[in-house]
């Protein structure tokens, strides 16, 4: 800590989910130290990432693949438990055992430029004084809350994905589910059972892919979200690009009108929404499971977006500032990406380390 109070690290990694502790295991493997030469700053109460929030109906063995955290395995889960337990104690337990010592609850309210070539972090635990950052701070906390003609006249009750919390709040209700994601097909076929109506509206006709996500897809996947932030636009959500996977569960739920999509809806009503044909359909709730945009606003003072709204990426690195690094955004995304993309980050900050020596 120098003489103003702010503290001296080599790398600030804000956020602890997939994508920031494959960081952080890849600085420590390195070389760095936790704790002295890099810290680790999670604004979330407890281990898990966004995992931690998902809802309790959501059990891992309904999970779709999440990847290993690098040198630990997870073994022996029980797949009946809540995911949200699973994910939190096993990364609760990769903190312990690589003792990456995570400073939480902290929130970053600003990064910005600094003396010497360094970076601020600025925090509801203080400054940091950096040499890089590497941003793994995910989505989760920015829910995307789309517009329509109406939306503030309905009488029910409007929440989001990131407020579901299972299906049993939606017995005997009308239920509209708005979103052709992972999650809106998740909760309608959860929801279904209980409710009075379901109804599920998409802006695009959902695409369901057959057979396996197998290495090919994935590699056309990843080129595809990578070639969107080579350019400066926002990552796509990974279901535009890649379809819905056809499971045992989606075929059920097909075959028994559960998942029979409508258009988008022109307007929402007082009691539920209509379309331009002049359909209606009444609703007691409006469940958007609408995604995510990706939780940078922090790094708002270093003016990295370009006009297409997005941050032009070279593998992990900022285009326009090579001290700073995301991870878990755009093709990274993804368990088994967040932990190829820490390495990555880590493996090109050590250059830069070595490039710009520390000052004193």
């Amino acid at each position: 800590m120098n003489n103003s109070g702010v503290r001296d690290v080599d790398v600030v990694v804000i956020g602890a989910g997939q994508a920031g502790l494959s960081g952080a295991y890849h600085l420590r493997r390195s070389g760095l130290r936790p704790g002295r030469d890099f810290v680790v700053l999670d604004h979330a109460p407890g281990p898990g990432g966004a995992w931690q929030f998902r809802w309790p109906s959501l059990t891992f063995d309904k999970v779709h693949g999440i990847h290993a955290l690098p040198g630990m395995e997870l073994t022996d889960a029980d797949g009946t438990r809540p995911s949200a337990e699973v994910v939190g104690a096993y990364f609760a337990a990769y903190e312990e055992h690589f003792e990456l010592a995570v400073q939480r609850p902290v929130d970053v309210s600003a990064v910005r430029e600094g003396e010497g070539g360094r970076l601020l972090v600025e925090t509801s635990a203080g400054v940091w004084s950096t040499r890089a950052v590497i941003n793994a701070t995910g989505t989760w906390d920015r829910p995307f809350w789309p517009r329509y003609r109406g939306q503030e006249t309905f009488r029910g009750r409007q929440l989001h994905t990131a407020q579901y919390q299972g299906p049993q709040e939606f017995a005997g209700k009308r239920v509209i589910v708005v979103g052709g994601g992972a999650s809106g097909t998740q909760h309608l076929m959860e929801i279904a059972p209980y409710a009075a109506a379901t109804t599920w509206v998409t802006r695009r006709p959902p695409v369901f892919v057959e057979g396996p996500f197998d290495e090919n897809r994935g590699r056309t996947v990843v080129s595809m979200v990578e070639e969107r932030v080579r350019q400066g636009l926002p990552p796509q959500s990974v279901v535009s690009v890649t379809g819905l996977p056809v499971t045992e569960a989606i075929e059920r739920a097909r075959e028994q009108g559960v998942l029979d999509r409508r258009p988008m809806f022109e307007r929402i009503t007082p009691t539920g929404a209509s379309w331009p044909d002049g359909r209606t359909v009444a609703a007691d709730v409006i469940l958007w499971a609408t995604g995510f945009r990706a939780a940078i606003e922090h790094l708002a003072p270093l003016r990295l977006r370009e006009t297409g709204g997005g941050i032009q990426m070279d593998g992990t690195r900022a285009v326009r500032d090579e001290r700073i690094h995301l991870v878990g955004y755009g093709p990274s995304a993804s368990t088994v990406g967040a932990n190829r993309a820490g390495r990555a980050a880590v493996r090109e900050i050590r250059r830069l380390l070595e490039r710009a020596p520390a000052l004193g």
